[in-house]
């Protein structure tokens, strides 16, 4: 008589078969002894009774208030399944009663008057906690009027009505049913990477201090036993969800049992990491019974440790900065929804009043999550500076030594987790979830800079007089600094608790007022229509019927520019369609999510349907081309296997011995340098006299030698005075020891920009010289009695008096870093490229880490092998041509971060866009620079600093950019796909798949609103796109091969073939053809070709070849006239700027090979510059507004020029 609740729903049967779910339907009639309802994988049956009744059943004299609480089902694999549980009382009548669904006949019971407990509990895939709680409250009032025999029937169609109900995809669309009397709303997840949220995030701000909050998450970051304890058993899983919420992205790994009925107490003996909740009268049990337990009691706010484990459990403290901003963040939020609602007039309607409280849930939800990102990201933001991305390896030891002292015993336990090693995982697998946009949107401009100039780390001088000024920078500090008394360093005084209806002045705290702004994103919702019973075939049917309708109604009234809600209404509708058994229609709605949102394309779904497909289907997709070329997209894709390398390695010193290729891959895995050529110099200075292997201890001696100089770096103590000096982005990276020199007495610095004197004694700054102004460094000897004193000798260009120093051991290295210094500046001046004074600093740093390693007399020599920039000055010097020093305005480095340069492929200029609805770096011009295997680099083209580093388009080459509208850009790929990114978002979720080979060709019509994009392929193919609705509005085939490139002019199409210049009207109509006839070959491959219509001028380059033919296109029947590029062996590309060609190769200059740039006078049509713009063949050429050209270079250099054009 106890075991009231119903099962029915939950008996398997003994076979089952595949299941092909849209082959049959929940109305269908079945046989008495089959279910229509199977159970989700992984449900424990035997125990979800006690679930259901975790305090136990208990007849009751009176009927009892209805009750409603949460539970998580875990399985085997650690999957989650979710249930929401509705008990409710009934009264137990003399002639029977129900036992799992049956009616019993039961004559002995007592006829007085009982009431007994039933539990209705619907078991859900997603944690729908509020949605299923308002579904069950509508059952509940349904349940209460009807009769005993009717509740079976109820229920079972409550539950099929359930079932019909789609899941929302990821994205702004949510689902609402109506209930009745209630609309319930399903809300969608943010993206594919978020979790639903379907709970009140701000409970646990209401049970607990925010410091108790901050010491709860320390304890899940640390995965400590965990047991929540609460009076009431729905609290206990909303807030332990809660908790879990706040720490995404990262994720428990552990058990998660938010409830133990009291037959399960003995869970809590386990061993391993967990995470669960009693009931509150089982507090003192579970204290004196268990070791080791974190006990956090929700209803008093408290937390504790179980017995005889106060001394063994250590809670570390959260980092104090960031602890202290997180409290007056969450004491800024307004937690009380009457304050917000109280302007508002009553509501009359229920479902009304519903909905104004949900908005202001979703609106606090936003904030909260916004809020426990923000110190996520505070905690984990210099981990990745740490990684290394090419063999997977976190350098923990030395992520720790830049921890503040008082902060280390966090980090090393939260270093040490499951937790934070998937957080490694997903960060060296470059995933763009919600930490790496926070942590992409934060950065400073500094941190900008920084990626691009890859240089050893060194605090600035900004940073150190930032350290000094802050009265808790005696705890940011290297772990060798002794422990400071924490005593000491107490928190500022915190307001009080923010239990009343006033808004806490926060105005001590500047980010906290960031919290404002945070705003949810706009939201949409879509009624799904009534479900008619009974619930035969033939209602589910009318029922998909009218939903498809009312979907491709919704879809009809959008605008063009609103994708994101049509890639939902498309995915939506396609799963519908799968129910229906209409699998060519879901599948060619699941094939338009590739030009709407690509991000919500159900992959397994869409492999298992097109498996399942008959014969007849086959047949009918094959005659359709999208069908044909999804399904074999589909089935060619090969299913991710798990790479054997994926697991994240912790650095570790060698013991072996190293030849050439490990040592390279050691050195990268330590983080001192990723260039391979630059560790190859390395190499060759550590072995001089020796064997050509490195040992363990040497190896070991370098990298203490590279991290004790880093670390004196770290801890170089300067007058306030010298930020008067210095820039506020200068390090210092070298110091001398005390030496005299004929400006007295002190310690020479080195910074990137200058070299300056340190008196001793007395607080001061000595400038010796800048490295530009340099004119000579002398390593001499100064007789002084009987001895001879090494000194380094300085003459710059303003001064008379040459700089002396009596560096005496120390001068033959300072002799050599200088001279390398001063060559790298010469070089950046001469090439307007900073990155060579970065890599000479580099140079330097490795010569004195070589030096403190070998300690021998070959030191210096051995140091000399990496004086690199003052060997090329000396053996090679190569002045840069005045011409091109004065057109040449700065360069910058794409692959600045990499173990090797890398190719230019593309590069495309967008101009900036003054929208009040962009953020403000955003309205910013940008360079898109697309490298080798489908990379796009994007920089902020007013500063040339990156914006966006590094996301991918597919994973092959790159063929051509173009900007569609000023929110699209459009990519076209070698595997004959176009990524469309989103400018706004930097994300690429739309794919045009028509093209059958390589994307060679894109030009924008602008002229046509809306406007047109064409598109053509190697294959011959000429596609034209309208950029609104992205649908292919016309297309051609031309009947020749190697098609590589298109252009527009007066209402033809000029395409590039191979072998000749084919002009053809829009509709693909031939009307011209061009060829150029070689005496020395059969034919010449053309290679691009440009058109000057107020000249009247077609201008021509072929390939592998150093001449230009130029038609005139008045008559084009006329022979082209040839213009010869004088030292050039071959054009790789050619662009028009305003009434100039310029053409991009390669050729000689000084006799030795560098990419060039020929300026075209095309009144002439002669050369009127020549510029020597790369050591590697300029591959490509891009205009910004006709002001600059920006050259990219290949695989040897992989650098991006910036030209003036006159």
């Amino acid at each position: 008589m106890l075991s009231k609740t119903r099962r029915r729903s939950f008996r398997k049967k003994r076979e089952k078969p595949r299941i092909e779910y849209w082959k049959s339907h929940p109305g269908d009639s079945k046989g008495p002894d089959s279910e229509d309802v199977t159970i989700p994988g992984g449900v424990d049956l035997l125990a979800l009774p006690q679930l259901c009744f975790p305090g136990g059943v208990c007849v009751a004299p009176e009927p009892k208030e209805d009750y409603i609480h949460f539970l998580v089902l875990t399985d085997v694999c650690g999957n989650r399944t979710y249930g929401v549980v509705a008990q409710y009382y009934r009264p137990l009548h003399d002639e029977y009663c129900f036992y799992n669904g049956k009616t019993h006949w039961e004559p002995s019971v007592s006829s007085a008057r009982r009431f007994v407990p039933f539990a209705v509990c619907v078991v859900s895939r997603f944690p729908y906690y509020n949605s299923l709680k308002d579904c069950l409250s509508c059952l509940l009032t349904h349940l209460k009027l009807c009769k005993d025999f009717e509740v079976d029937n109820h229920i079972k169609d409550f539950a099929a009505r359930l079932s019909l109900i789609p899941c929302p995809p990821p994205g702004p669309l949510h689902l609402i049913f109506n209930m009745k009397p209630l609309q319930v709303v399903f809300p969608s997840r943010a993206d594919p990477e978020s979790p639903i949220i379907d709970l009140d995030l701000h409970l646990p701000l209401l049970c607990f201090r925010p410091e108790k909050v901050l010491q709860i998450l320390t304890c899940i970051l640390t995965e400590q036993r965990i047991v929540f304890f609460s009076s009431d058993w729905a609290l206990l899983t909303l807030i332990a969800e809660c908790f879990v919420v706040y720490l995404h992205p990262l994720q428990w790994q552990h058990t998660f049992v938010p409830i133990l009925s009291g037959q399960m107490l003995d869970f809590v003996m386990a061993p391993t990491s967990f995470l669960m909740g009693c009931h509150l009268d089982h507090f003192e049990e579970v204290r004196k019974e268990a070791d080791g337990l974190i006990l956090i009691d929700i209803d008093h706010g408290s937390v504790t440790c179980s017995k005889s484990s106060d001394n063994d459990i250590d809670i570390p403290d959260v980092p104090l900065l960031l602890a202290q901003t997180f409290i007056q963040r969450v004491q800024s939020l307004q937690m009380h929804p009457d304050l917000h609602l109280a302007h508002l007039s009553s509501s009359t309607d229920l479902n009304e009043g519903l909905a104004r409280r949900r908005a202001w849930q979703q609106t606090l939800n936003c904030k909260i999550q916004h809020i426990s990102l923000q110190l996520l990201v505070g905690i984990f933001r210099e981990v990745k500076n740490h990684l290394n991305y090419e063999h997977r390896v976190f350098n923990s030891e030395e992520f720790l030594k830049t921890r503040a002292a008082g902060d280390q015993q966090f980090y090393k336990q939260v270093l040490d987790t499951y937790m934070f090693h998937s957080f490694l995982k997903a960060r060296l697998n470059g995933r763009m979830d919600a930490f790496a946009r926070m942590d992409l949107d934060t950065q400073s401009e500094e941190d900008r800079i920084d990626r691009m100039l890859i240089s050893p780390r060194r605090p600035t001088v900004e940073k150190m007089t930032s350290r000094k000024s802050s009265p808790l920078h005696v705890t940011h500090r290297r772990m060798v600094v002794s422990m400071p008394n924490l005593q000491d360093i107490s928190l500022p005084e915190l307001p009080p608790r923010n239990s009343s209806l006033r808004i806490m002045d926060t105005s001590s705290c500047k980010s906290s007022s960031s919290v404002f702004k945070v705003t949810p994103k706009s939201t949409y919702t879509f009624k799904i229509p009534e479900i008619h019973f009974p619930l035969m075939n033939q209602c589910v049917q009318a029922y998909y019927t009218d939903l498809i309708t009312l979907l491709s109604k919704a879809m009809s009234l959008l605008g063009p520019g609103d994708s994101l809600l049509l890639a939902r209404y498309f995915y939506l509708r396609g799963l519908i369609q799968v129910m229906q058994g209409q699998l060519l229609s879901a599948l060619l709605d699941f094939q338009n999510l590739y030009k709407t949102d690509i991000g919500i394309f159900p992959a397994d779904l869409v492999k298992s349907m097109v498996e399942s497909m008959s014969a007849s289907e086959w047949a009918q997709a094959e005659r359709t081309p999208e069908l044909r070329r999804l399904i074999t997209e589909v089935l060619d894709k090969p299913g991710e296997t798990p790479k054997a390398d994926d697991a994240v390695k912790n650095f570790e010193l060698p013991k072996k011995h190293m030849q050439l290729n490990d040592f390279v891959k050691r050195v990268q895995e330590s983080g001192i340098v990723k260039d391979a050529v630059i560790i190859h110099r390395l190499f060759d200075a550590l072995t001089v006299g020796h064997e050509k292997q490195i040992d363990p201890e040497t190896f070991r001696d370098f990298y203490t030698c590279w991290k004790e100089t880093e670390a004196e770096a770290q801890e170089v103590s300067l007058p306030a005075l010298l930020t008067d000096h210095l820039d506020k982005n200068e390090c210092v990276y070298k110091l001398s020891s005390s030496v005299k020199t004929n400006r007295g007495v002190g310690k020479i610095a080195m910074t990137q920009k200058r070299l300056f004197l340190l008196p001793e004694g007395r607080p001061g700054y000595v400038e010796i010289a800048t490295f530009r102004n340099i004119e000579e460094v002398k390593n001499t000897t100064v007789a002084f009695l009987l001895l001879k004193i090494p000194t380094l000798k300085i003459k710059t260009v303003a001064k008379k008096e040459v700089f002396e120093a009596n560096l005496k051991s120390e001068c033959d290295l300072w002799h050599l870093m200088v001279k390398e210094m001063w060559a790298g500046k010469k070089l950046a001046d001469d090439h307007k490229d900073p990155q060579y004074v970065q890599q000479a600093l580099t140079n330097v740093l490795l010569m004195d880490a070589v030096v403190g390693t070998l300690q021998s007399p070959s030191a210096i020599y051995a140091a000399s092998k990496l004086a690199y920039f003052d060997k090329m000055r000396s053996e090679m010097p190569m002045a840069v041509p005045k011409t091109t020093s004065e057109t040449l305005k700065h360069k910058i480095n794409p692959s600045a971060g990499e173990t090797a340069p890398q190719a230019v492929d593309v590069l495309l200029y967008t101009p900036g866009r003054l929208d009040p609805a962009e953020k403000v770096e955003d309205a910013h011009p940008k360079l898109w620079c697309a490298l080798n295997e489908g990379k796009v680099v994007v920089f902020d083209a007013s500063s040339w600093t990156i914006h966006q580093h590094c996301f991918k388009v597919g994973a092959s080459k790159v063929n051509c950019m173009v900007m569609a509208e000023h929110s699209q850009v459009w990519v076209g790929s070698e595997d004959s796909v176009i990524y469309i990114i989103n400018v706004h978002s930097m994300s690429c979720n739309k794919q045009l798949t028509d093209h059958r080979a390589a994307v060679t060709g894109l030009v924008v019509q602008n002229g046509k609103k809306p406007s047109e994009v064409y598109s053509c392929s190697l294959d011959g193919t000429v596609l034209a796109w309208n950029v609104s609705t992205l649908r292919v509005t016309s297309r051609f085939q031309l009947p020749y091969g190697d098609l590589m490139s298109i252009s527009l002019h007066n209402d033809c199409l000029w395409c590039c073939t191979g072998h000749s210049l084919v002009v053809v009207t829009m509709q693909g109509f031939h009307r011209h053809e061009l060829k150029i006839n070689s005496p020395y070959k059969a034919s010449t491959s053309l290679l691009a070709f440009q058109l000057l219509p107020e000249k009247e001028q077609l201008w021509v380059a072929c390939a592998g070849c150093s001449d230009l033919y130029i038609w005139s296109l008045k008559d084009l029947g006329q022979p082209p006239r040839k213009t010869h590029l004088q030292d050039c062996t071959e054009v790789s590309c050619m662009i028009r700027v305003k009434r100039q060609i310029w053409v991009g190769g390669r050729g000689l200059s000084q006799g030795k090979p560098r990419g060039k740039i020929f300026v075209m006078d095309v009144e002439k049509m002669t050369v009127e510059k020549e510029l020597v713009a790369h050591s590697d063949t300029v591959k490509t050429l891009c205009s910004a507004e006709d002001r600059y050209v920006l050259s990219g270079a290949g695989h040897e250099e992989g650098k991006i020029a910036i030209w003036k054009v006159e």
